[in-house]
């Protein structure tokens, strides 16, 4: 479901509302326009709660209304960089939970956007049936940067889309549905959208091979954004796993690794999200989508391990396991993008391998490149956007780990030791790419969260959606 917090701008100081939020840095110097009388003078109260000015830290101090009483809320800002103001939104955001309005004093520097992306997806909610705890109605930012804080709400509210679409349970989430809700995103943001299914799937192997099993055929989504005015636009081709559910197959998942599958397009998701933002944001570069949907089931027809199939653009490959499904669908659409689109850079998102997040855990992203200026841009994206990535290697000595005795190439390492499972998957898909300049976001870990933190909710995170949007507004502004 959208974000219903509300967000509205007021030029009164924030102190005067019934419930405010006036800001103290990491030098506990004085909040900032605090024009109320408090109980004890503002060094004494932060002394008496041993604050150290810390993003995160809130306070909530009791103050004269007339004949009632209000309440101000002190928050940390730390040293108030996009990060920190993220986590301080963040945690007004939940402190103010169930309440009608929170007004917020905006500090006077730092990135207001940040704050408002923080306190907007720290009130996201997704729930089927009524919700437990109700988030703030609206948050009232006083006298800071309406266009900074109405930017941090555009991203706030694509990144929920894509949470959205993650949540979503399996048994309404059918590839034909994550494609008719790809077709309602183009036409509210004015995306060309083409959908394949049925027969004109037949030279996407992998994805048809992929989605045989299922009840619920495959889809290829294609979403198409070209900006106005703009003669020679570099092409970006964005391409996400959709694997709406992923039993692994007849290589069956154990019941604990099933549980979380519904999310296994979370890559997706966020491909769909970004693009429907894209418009708003003024991006100058050309941009398609690309989504390879199905669901990987067991059943009669389900492919089994040693099927070879035949990739989009001709390639053969002897599947191994059966699990190792989303570097199959992936590969269609790379082969897809390289062969069609004529695309300038090719990045693709997937919650791809179990190794990337025993790697890097759920705080990371991790990212191979075979293009050093993508992977410095990108890693630059992350850490500006709050979705960071670590630059991961492709070891050329485990290619040939790939090689099969009777197709092109094996689905997984034919020895099947299971070690560096990510990096192989990665050197997979880098056989699809046409050498072109290609980037491959393995979001195993940060697609998904058990618990709410930061401007993070439990369920799906949309991670992928603000990197991206980053990433592109930075790469039409260099070229």
């Amino acid at each position: 479901m959208p974000i219903e917090t509300t967000l509205a701008f007021t030029a009164r100081p924030a102190a005067e509302a019934e419930l405010a939020a006036v800001p103290f840095g990491a030098d506990l110097a004085p909040p900032f326009e605090l024009t109320v009388e408090l109980p004890v003078p503002v060094g004494a109260l932060l002394a008496h709660y041993e604050a150290k000015g810390e993003p995160g830290e809130v306070f909530e101090v009791p103050v004269p209304r007339g004949d009632g009483v209000g309440r101000v809320l002190l928050y940390g800002t730390g040293d108030c960089t996009a990060p920190a103001l993220r986590k301080a939104g963040a945690a007004l955001a939940r402190k103010a939970k169930g309440r009608p309005s929170l007004t917020v004093a905006v500090p006077p520097q730092g990135d207001a956007a940040a704050l408002a992306e923080g306190a907007l997806l720290a009130s996201y909610t997704f729930t089927i049936g009524k919700a437990r705890t109700a988030a703030v109605g609206q948050i009232v930012f006083s006298r800071g940067d309406e266009t900074a804080l109405r930017r941090g709400e555009a991203v706030a509210h694509a990144t929920a889309l894509a949470r959205d679409l993650v949540n979503t349970p399996a048994s309404v989430k059918t590839p034909a549905w994550l494609a008719e809700q790809a077709e309602k995103v183009a036409a509210r943001s004015g995306l060309a959208v083409r959908v394949w299914e049925g027969d004109e799937l037949a030279e996407f192997g992998g994805i048809r091979a992929v989605g045989r099993g299922s009840a619920s055929p495959p889809r290829l989504v294609r979403l198409s954004y070209t900006p106005e005015g703009v003669e020679r636009a570099p092409h970006v081709v964005l391409i996400g796993k959709g694997i709406t559910f992923d039993t692994g197959g007849i290589s069956l998942k154990p019941t604990e690794g099933m549980k979380t599958m519904k999310t296994d397009m979370a890559g997706g998701a966020a491909v769909i999200a970004a693009m429907s933002a894209l418009a708003g944001f003024g991006i100058s570069a050309r941009v398609t989508g690309l989504v390879a949907c199905a669901e990987n089931a067991i059943s009669g027809s389900a492919q089994r391990p040693s099927d070879v199939i035949t990739q989009y653009g001709g390639r053969t490959v002897e599947v191994l396991n059966t699990d190792a499904e989303g570097r199959l669908v992936l590969a269609d659409a790379l082969a897809y993008a390289d062969a069609e689109l004529d695309p300038d850079v090719l990045i693709d998102l997937a919650t791809l391998t179990g190794a990337a997040k025993v790697a890097l855990g759920v705080s990371l992203g991790a990212l191979y490149a075979d293009d050093e200026p993508l992977a410095r841009a990108l890693l630059a994206a992350g850490e500006a956007s709050g979705e960071r990535l670590w630059r991961m290697p492709l070891i050329e000595d485990y290619r040939g780990d790939l090689d099969s005795d009777v197709a092109d190439l094996a689905n997984v390492d034919k020895k099947m030791s299971g070690s560096a499972g990510s990096i192989i998957a990665a050197l997979f898909l880098r056989e699809f790419t046409g050498g072109r300049p290609w980037a491959h976001l393995d979001i195993a870990g940060p697609a998904r969260s058990t618990a709410d933190e930061g401007e993070t909710t439990k369920g799906g995170t949309g991670f992928g959606v603000r990197v991206l949007l980053r990433y592109l507004a930075e790469a039409a502004a260099r070229d």
